[in-house]
């Protein structure tokens, strides 16, 4: 069993409204906008979750969807893989052939250092050995 599982999903959207519209329509997942400050992501529920926001069903995770941007790295889908040390796990990927791609930092700018995602735990992104685009998470509670 891995100690380091895939927690979440990413894929990115160029209009917001129309990708909503498909997923509730053609899923049934709920979807919630986040603001400008969270980059205008769009939390996506795909399955059940408790009061902590922990899905209910072993093997099912949540997702999300962030504005695409000229990068075409941030048009293809992405998973998030649980860390218990993201310093180490940075490490880890550059030592293996791995990129650190980054984050924001609070005021919206490129940063290679984690970002804190209110709530939630520090996050960052990287280019595998096969450039794709996977993401990082330390949560809050580890």
């Amino acid at each position: 069993m891995s100690k380091n599982p895939v927690v979440h999903f990413e894929m990115g959207y160029f209009d917001g409204a129309r990708m909503k519209k498909f997923y509730e329509n053609a899923f049934g997942w709920g979807l919630q906008q986040m603001g400008p400050e969270m980059g205008n992501y769009i939390l996506a529920q795909t399955a059940d979750t408790d009061a902590n926001g922990m899905v209910q069903t072993p093997g099912t995770i949540n997702g999300g969807f962030y504005q695409k941007v000229e990068n075409p790295l941030s048009h293809a889908p992405s998973v998030v893989i649980s860390v218990p040390d993201i310093k180490a796990a940075m490490a880890a990927v550059e030592a293996n052939g791995g990129t650190i791609l980054g984050a924001m930092d609070e005021s919206g700018q490129p940063s290679m250092e984690p970002m804190m995602i209110p709530g939630v735990g520090l996050w960052i992104s990287f280019q595998d050995t096969e450039n794709n685009r996977v993401s990082l998470m330390q949560p809050i509670s580890m």
